[in-house]
């Protein structure tokens, strides 16, 4: 089973593993989007997305971010 918006968590796993190099803080709401829908993993609609959810995902994988560094 593929991730969904609903797997906020493990989508910020996923976008860290990904994205190594890549700053949360600095990826524009466009780009998060685009970034977590191209996820080998990512099976929902891209629609279906809400800016809270957007912004749970930038907040997780910002924590995500901070423990590998």
């Amino acid at each position: 089973m593929g991730l969904t918006w609903q797997d906020v968590e493990d989508i910020a796993f996923e976008l860290s593993q990904a994205y190594p190099d890549e700053d949360p803080k600095q990826v524009p709401m466009p780009d998060l989007l685009r970034l977590v829908t191209e996820l080998d993993d990512f099976e929902d609609d891209p629609e279906k997305v809400d800016e809270l959810t957007l912004e749970r995902i930038a907040q997780a994988w910002g924590e995500e971010f901070a423990h590998q560094a």
